[in-house]
């Protein structure tokens, strides 16, 4: 008897399936807008290979950084939930495959596809408990702790596969932004986890897992490595 598949194992192609042709596959070259801040909430859209990009401009035309999604998010969904219009700009930083999926035909697929429906309520909840766990870290970590988080959240540490390189072309500038400090202490504190050898940079930005311990622990052994 083969395994159940449990909700997170839901993969692009059985999406499509369950839509039944009410989704557009799309290519977006590296630095194209998928969609922009303000423009009509419309449309659910499936990242199934690449990473997006997602940014907010105040009123006053301050741009921060909100978060980096790859392969196997959502984004847009807040169009289910009663947005007129979007919230945040969504940016291709790779060259990215998108399903778009519109709304009607996403409710459509939620309330006649069980196991589509699963998936995605499953999906909804792992992130808002992130985003719990994102004020939680805000609030009570240091400024250390919290870019070691953000480096293993970008190499996508603790889902069911390896590390994968960091996008090199992520600045300390926008490091700092999803941190919530200067870029100074960001390149201080990169250059440390590079001696302690918690992460390599060679073309690309390599995140090992040993750099948890930065989150877990907070022994001496820890600050050496600064002479």
């Amino acid at each position: 008897m083969s395994r159940r598949q449990t909700p997170m194992q839901f993969d692009s192609h059985t999406f499509m399936a369950a839509l039944n042709g009410g989704g557009t596959v799309s290519a977006y070259e590296e630095d194209q807008v998928v969609f922009s801040q303000g423009a009509p909430a419309d449309a659910v859209f499936y990242i199934q290979d690449g990473k997006v990009k997602l940014t907010v401009i105040s009123s006053q035309g301050k741009e921060a950084v909100v978060a980096f999604l790859g392969s196997g998010d959502f984004c847009g969904e807040g169009c289910l939930a009663g947005q007129i219009v979007r919230m945040s700009t969504a940016l291709a930083v790779t060259d990215c495959t998108i399903i778009r999926v519109a709304k009607p035909s996403m409710i459509k697929a939620l309330h006649e596809q069980v196991a589509f429906s699963e998936m995605f309520m499953a999906y909804l909840l792992a992130r808002n408990i992130r985003v719990e766990a994102d004020l939680v870290d805000q609030l009570f970590n240091s400024s250390e702790k919290r870019l070691a988080r953000v480096l293993l959240l970008l190499a996508n540490f603790g889902k069911d596969r390896k590390p994968e390189p960091v996008l090199a072309k992520i600045s300390q500038e926008t490091l700092a932004e999803m941190v919530g400090t200067t870029r100074s202490r960001v390149s201080y504190f990169m250059n440390r986890f590079r001696k302690l050898g918690f992460i390599d940079y060679n073309g690309t930005l390599e995140v090992h897992s040993s750099l948890l311990n930065v989150i877990l622990y907070d022994k001496p052994e820890l600050r050496r490595g600064e002479d």
